[in-house]
Protein backbone atom coordinates (compact mmCIF):
# COMPACT_ATOMS: atom_id res chain seq x y z
CA UNK A 1 0.00 0.00 0.00
CA UNK A 2 3.30 2.19 0.91
CA UNK A 3 4.45 1.99 -2.71
CA UNK A 4 1.60 2.38 -4.55
CA UNK A 5 1.31 6.04 -2.26
CA UNK A 6 4.77 7.07 -2.90
CA UNK A 7 3.73 6.42 -6.81
CA UNK A 8 1.29 8.36 -7.12
CA UNK A 9 2.84 11.09 -4.49
CA UNK A 10 5.67 12.07 -7.04
CA UNK A 11 2.79 11.89 -9.84
CA UNK A 12 0.79 14.77 -7.49
CA UNK A 13 3.59 16.89 -6.89
CA UNK A 14 4.37 17.08 -10.31
CA UNK A 15 1.18 17.40 -11.77
CA UNK A 16 0.07 20.26 -8.88
CA UNK A 17 3.76 21.53 -8.33
CA UNK A 18 2.80 22.22 -4.70
CA UNK A 19 0.00 20.75 -2.30
CA UNK A 20 -0.27 20.17 1.69
CA UNK A 21 0.26 17.33 4.13
CA UNK A 22 -3.35 18.16 5.48
CA UNK A 23 -4.30 17.66 1.34
CA UNK A 24 -2.75 14.37 0.71
CA UNK A 25 -3.99 12.41 4.10
CA UNK A 26 -7.55 13.65 2.75
CA UNK A 27 -6.43 12.13 -0.52
CA UNK A 28 -5.31 9.13 1.02
CA UNK A 29 -7.36 9.09 4.00
CA UNK A 30 -4.24 8.45 5.85
CA UNK A 31 -2.58 10.69 9.08
CA UNK A 32 -1.09 13.43 8.06
CA UNK A 33 1.87 11.85 10.17
CA UNK A 34 1.80 8.65 7.51
CA UNK A 35 2.32 11.64 4.56
CA UNK A 36 5.06 12.85 6.48
CA UNK A 37 6.93 9.36 7.00
CA UNK A 38 6.19 9.37 2.89
CA UNK A 39 8.26 11.94 2.59
CA UNK A 40 10.61 11.15 4.53
CA UNK A 41 11.18 7.62 2.18
CA UNK A 42 11.21 9.89 -0.72
CA UNK A 43 13.38 11.97 0.25
CA UNK A 44 15.76 9.20 1.64
CA UNK A 45 15.00 7.72 -2.03
CA UNK A 46 16.47 10.74 -3.82
CA UNK A 47 13.93 12.50 -4.90
CA UNK A 48 14.09 16.17 -4.54
CA UNK A 49 10.86 16.56 -2.22
CA UNK A 50 10.72 19.84 0.39
CA UNK A 51 8.50 21.37 2.50
CA UNK A 52 7.59 24.83 3.32
CA UNK A 53 5.82 25.92 6.22
CA UNK A 54 3.56 29.25 6.97
CA UNK A 55 1.24 30.99 4.51
CA UNK A 56 1.42 30.00 0.20
CA UNK A 57 3.45 26.86 1.75
CA UNK A 58 3.33 23.32 1.50
CA UNK A 59 5.00 20.07 -0.37
CA UNK A 60 6.68 20.58 -3.08
CA UNK A 61 9.57 19.11 -5.77
CA UNK A 62 12.29 21.36 -6.53
CA UNK A 63 11.44 23.41 -9.99
CA UNK A 64 13.72 21.95 -12.56
CA UNK A 65 12.43 18.19 -11.15
CA UNK A 66 11.13 15.88 -14.25
CA UNK A 67 10.65 12.09 -13.56
CA UNK A 68 12.63 11.00 -16.41
CA UNK A 69 11.68 7.51 -17.97
CA UNK A 70 14.32 7.38 -20.14
CA UNK A 71 16.49 6.29 -17.24
CA UNK A 72 13.85 3.13 -16.86
CA UNK A 73 14.96 0.51 -19.49
CA UNK A 74 11.84 -0.50 -21.96
CA UNK A 75 12.65 -4.04 -19.50
CA UNK A 76 11.80 -2.37 -15.98
CA UNK A 77 8.80 -0.28 -17.19
CA UNK A 78 7.33 -3.55 -17.97
CA UNK A 79 8.68 -5.12 -14.87
CA UNK A 80 6.54 -2.14 -12.55
CA UNK A 81 3.71 -2.33 -15.18
CA UNK A 82 3.54 -6.28 -14.50
CA UNK A 83 3.85 -5.80 -10.64
CA UNK A 84 1.18 -3.54 -10.73
CA UNK A 85 -1.00 -5.34 -12.74
CA UNK A 86 -0.47 -8.52 -10.99
CA UNK A 87 -1.43 -6.44 -7.47
CA UNK A 88 -4.62 -5.31 -9.48
CA UNK A 89 -5.26 -8.95 -10.47
CA UNK A 90 -5.31 -9.76 -6.65
CA UNK A 91 -7.66 -6.97 -6.13
CA UNK A 92 -5.15 -4.91 -4.13
CA UNK A 93 -6.34 -1.83 -2.45
CA UNK A 94 -6.33 1.17 -5.29
CA UNK A 95 -4.00 -0.15 -7.39
CA UNK A 96 -5.91 1.25 -10.91
CA UNK A 97 -5.18 4.75 -10.61
CA UNK A 98 -0.91 4.05 -10.47
CA UNK A 99 -1.57 1.64 -12.81
CA UNK A 100 -3.23 4.03 -15.32
CA UNK A 101 -1.10 7.07 -14.87
CA UNK A 102 2.20 5.08 -15.31
CA UNK A 103 1.49 3.19 -18.13
CA UNK A 104 -0.02 6.33 -19.70
CA UNK A 105 3.57 8.41 -18.89
CA UNK A 106 5.05 4.47 -20.74
CA UNK A 107 3.02 5.42 -23.29
CA UNK A 108 2.24 1.47 -22.63
CA UNK A 109 -1.26 1.24 -22.67
CA UNK A 110 -4.14 -1.87 -22.77
CA UNK A 111 -1.44 -4.06 -20.58
CA UNK A 112 -3.54 -7.05 -19.26
CA UNK A 113 -1.42 -9.69 -18.67
CA UNK A 114 -2.80 -11.36 -16.13
CA UNK A 115 -6.38 -12.40 -14.31
CA UNK A 116 -6.47 -14.09 -10.64
CA UNK A 117 -10.01 -15.57 -9.40
CA UNK A 118 -9.39 -17.50 -6.02
CA UNK A 119 -12.85 -18.98 -5.96
CA UNK A 120 -13.08 -22.71 -6.74
CA UNK A 121 -15.29 -23.81 -10.21
CA UNK A 122 -19.01 -23.49 -9.19
CA UNK A 123 -18.88 -21.16 -6.61
CA UNK A 124 -20.68 -17.94 -6.21
CA UNK A 125 -19.75 -14.40 -5.64
CA UNK A 126 -19.92 -15.36 -1.29
CA UNK A 127 -17.47 -17.27 -1.61
CA UNK A 128 -15.11 -14.87 -3.65
CA UNK A 129 -16.16 -12.16 -1.24
CA UNK A 130 -15.03 -14.38 2.07
CA UNK A 131 -11.88 -14.90 0.47
CA UNK A 132 -11.61 -11.14 0.07
CA UNK A 133 -12.79 -10.25 3.25
CA UNK A 134 -10.41 -12.55 4.91
CA UNK A 135 -7.38 -10.78 2.41
CA UNK A 136 -8.14 -7.77 3.61
CA UNK A 137 -8.38 -8.72 7.60
CA UNK A 138 -4.83 -9.94 7.02
CA UNK A 139 -3.40 -6.31 5.71
CA UNK A 140 -5.17 -4.90 8.13
CA UNK A 141 -4.30 -6.69 10.99
CA UNK A 142 -8.45 -7.13 12.17
CA UNK A 143 -9.94 -10.14 14.03
CA UNK A 144 -11.64 -12.74 12.84
CA UNK A 145 -14.22 -14.81 13.64
CA UNK A 146 -16.26 -17.51 11.98
CA UNK A 147 -17.57 -21.51 12.08
CA UNK A 148 -15.13 -24.15 11.12
CA UNK A 149 -15.97 -27.96 9.95
CA UNK A 150 -12.95 -30.03 10.69
CA UNK A 151 -11.68 -33.05 8.41
CA UNK A 152 -14.41 -35.34 10.22
CA UNK A 153 -17.41 -32.49 10.35
CA UNK A 154 -17.10 -31.46 13.76
CA UNK A 155 -18.14 -28.13 14.60
CA UNK A 156 -16.57 -25.12 16.20
CA UNK A 157 -16.82 -21.54 16.67
CA UNK A 158 -13.29 -19.97 16.53
CA UNK A 159 -11.67 -16.57 16.95
CA UNK A 160 -8.16 -15.68 14.54
CA UNK A 161 -5.82 -13.48 14.46
CA UNK A 162 -4.83 -14.31 10.65
CA UNK A 163 -1.39 -13.92 9.78
CA UNK A 164 -1.21 -15.26 5.95
CA UNK A 165 -3.29 -16.85 3.11
CA UNK A 166 -1.53 -20.33 1.81
CA UNK A 167 -1.86 -22.08 -0.95
CA UNK A 168 -0.92 -26.00 -0.97
CA UNK A 169 -2.61 -29.03 -2.82
CA UNK A 170 -5.24 -27.38 -4.86
CA UNK A 171 -6.38 -25.14 -1.94
CA UNK A 172 -6.35 -21.92 0.02
CA UNK A 173 -5.99 -21.94 3.61
CA UNK A 174 -5.90 -19.41 6.63
CA UNK A 175 -2.68 -19.36 9.18
CA UNK A 176 -3.43 -17.67 12.10
CA UNK A 177 -3.03 -17.47 16.03
CA UNK A 178 -6.41 -19.12 17.17
CA UNK A 179 -7.29 -17.82 20.35
CA UNK A 180 -9.81 -20.56 21.21
CA UNK A 181 -6.88 -23.55 21.06
CA UNK A 182 -4.43 -20.33 22.52
CA UNK A 183 -1.92 -21.72 19.23
CA UNK A 184 -1.54 -21.29 15.57
CA UNK A 185 -3.48 -22.80 13.59
CA UNK A 186 -4.17 -23.46 9.88
CA UNK A 187 -7.99 -23.29 8.56
CA UNK A 188 -9.20 -24.80 4.95
CA UNK A 189 -10.95 -21.55 4.04
CA UNK A 190 -13.89 -24.04 1.90
CA UNK A 191 -14.69 -25.00 5.65
CA UNK A 192 -14.87 -21.44 6.97
CA UNK A 193 -18.42 -20.47 7.50
CA UNK A 194 -20.23 -17.59 9.01
CA UNK A 195 -16.99 -15.01 8.57
CA UNK A 196 -17.08 -12.08 10.81
CA UNK A 197 -14.18 -9.32 10.45
CA UNK A 198 -14.41 -7.41 13.76
CA UNK A 199 -12.82 -3.88 14.16
CA UNK A 200 -10.38 -5.08 16.95
CA UNK A 201 -6.93 -4.98 15.65
CA UNK A 202 -4.18 -6.89 16.87
CA UNK A 203 -0.08 -7.15 16.67
CA UNK A 204 1.24 -10.67 16.78
CA UNK A 205 4.83 -11.49 15.41
CA UNK A 206 5.19 -14.03 12.08
CA UNK A 207 6.84 -17.27 12.99
CA UNK A 208 9.89 -17.98 10.58
CA UNK A 209 8.75 -21.61 10.01
CA UNK A 210 5.28 -22.22 9.37
CA UNK A 211 5.61 -25.86 9.84
CA UNK A 212 7.57 -25.35 13.30
CA UNK A 213 4.29 -25.39 15.27
CA UNK A 214 2.80 -28.63 16.99
CA UNK A 215 0.11 -28.44 14.96
CA UNK A 216 2.58 -29.46 11.64
CA UNK A 217 5.44 -31.02 13.81
CA UNK A 218 2.50 -33.91 14.95
CA UNK A 219 1.32 -34.69 11.47
CA UNK A 220 2.10 -38.32 10.18
CA UNK A 221 3.70 -37.84 6.87
CA UNK A 222 3.76 -41.13 4.23
CA UNK A 223 4.38 -42.30 1.20
CA UNK A 224 1.87 -43.19 -1.33
CA UNK A 225 2.12 -45.87 -4.47
CA UNK A 226 -0.35 -45.33 -6.42
CA UNK A 227 -0.76 -47.28 -10.19
CA UNK A 228 -3.36 -44.60 -11.83
CA UNK A 229 -5.00 -45.61 -15.14
CA UNK A 230 -4.18 -43.45 -18.31
CA UNK A 231 -7.38 -42.25 -18.58
CA UNK A 232 -6.58 -40.29 -15.71
CA UNK A 233 -4.01 -38.35 -16.77
CA UNK A 234 -5.17 -35.03 -17.01
CA UNK A 235 -5.71 -35.37 -13.09
CA UNK A 236 -1.97 -37.39 -13.02
CA UNK A 237 -0.13 -34.17 -14.41
CA UNK A 238 -2.56 -31.33 -13.09
CA UNK A 239 -2.03 -32.76 -9.50
CA UNK A 240 1.48 -34.39 -9.08
CA UNK A 241 5.37 -32.67 -9.86
CA UNK A 242 6.78 -34.49 -13.00
CA UNK A 243 9.52 -36.10 -10.64
CA UNK A 244 6.61 -38.38 -8.95
CA UNK A 245 4.91 -39.61 -12.10
CA UNK A 246 6.58 -42.38 -13.97
CA UNK A 247 5.14 -43.74 -17.01
CA UNK A 248 4.43 -47.35 -17.55
CA UNK A 249 4.81 -49.04 -21.09
CA UNK A 250 1.04 -49.82 -20.73
CA UNK A 251 0.41 -46.26 -20.58
CA UNK A 252 -0.85 -46.06 -16.57
CA UNK A 253 1.24 -44.40 -14.57
CA UNK A 254 3.10 -45.27 -10.80
CA UNK A 255 3.02 -42.25 -8.29
CA UNK A 256 4.69 -41.65 -5.59
CA UNK A 257 4.39 -38.83 -3.48
CA UNK A 258 4.39 -37.90 0.41
CA UNK A 259 0.64 -36.53 1.83
CA UNK A 260 -0.26 -36.10 5.68
CA UNK A 261 -2.28 -39.44 6.86
CA UNK A 262 -5.50 -38.03 7.67
CA UNK A 263 -8.99 -38.53 6.00
CA UNK A 264 -8.41 -35.98 3.69
CA UNK A 265 -6.07 -38.38 1.72
CA UNK A 266 -8.37 -41.21 2.14
CA UNK A 267 -10.99 -39.21 0.77
CA UNK A 268 -8.74 -38.11 -2.17
CA UNK A 269 -7.63 -41.38 -3.07
CA UNK A 270 -11.34 -42.97 -3.19
CA UNK A 271 -12.45 -39.67 -5.17
CA UNK A 272 -10.27 -42.07 -8.32
CA UNK A 273 -12.80 -44.26 -7.96
CA UNK A 274 -11.68 -47.72 -9.36
CA UNK A 275 -9.16 -45.61 -11.46
CA UNK A 276 -6.45 -45.78 -9.02
CA UNK A 277 -4.69 -48.58 -6.69
CA UNK A 278 -2.86 -48.02 -3.48
CA UNK A 279 0.28 -49.77 -3.93
CA UNK A 280 2.36 -48.65 -0.63
CA UNK A 281 1.67 -48.51 2.11
CA UNK A 282 -0.07 -51.96 2.59
CA UNK A 283 -2.35 -50.49 5.67
CA UNK A 284 -3.41 -47.59 3.58
CA UNK A 285 -4.23 -49.98 0.70
CA UNK A 286 -6.53 -51.79 3.31
CA UNK A 287 -8.38 -48.53 4.69
CA UNK A 288 -9.27 -47.86 1.04
CA UNK A 289 -10.50 -51.32 0.45
CA UNK A 290 -12.37 -51.13 3.11
CA UNK A 291 -13.92 -47.63 2.57
CA UNK A 292 -14.73 -49.16 -0.81
CA UNK A 293 -16.27 -51.95 0.65
CA UNK A 294 -18.94 -50.08 2.78
CA UNK A 295 -19.77 -47.36 -0.08
CA UNK A 296 -20.69 -51.14 -2.00
CA UNK A 297 -23.16 -52.18 1.37
CA UNK A 298 -25.30 -48.61 0.77
CA UNK A 299 -25.75 -50.09 -2.37
CA UNK A 300 -27.34 -53.76 -1.98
Amino acid sequence: MQINRLFEIVYILLSKKITTAKELSEHFEVSTRTIYRDIDSLSTAGIPIYTNKGRGGGISLIDNFVLNKSIISDQEQNEILMSLQSLKAIKFFDVDSVLNKLSAFFNKQGINWIDVDFSRWGSDDKEREKFNSIKRSILNNNVVTFDYFSSNGEKTQRTVEGIKLLFKGQGFYLYGFCRIKNDFRIFKITRIKNLCVLKENFKRDIPKDICSNSQFRNTKVVTLVLEIEEGMAYRVYDEFDEVCIKRNPAGNFTVTARFPEDEWVYGYILSYGGFAEVLEPKHIRKIVKNRFQEGLNKYL
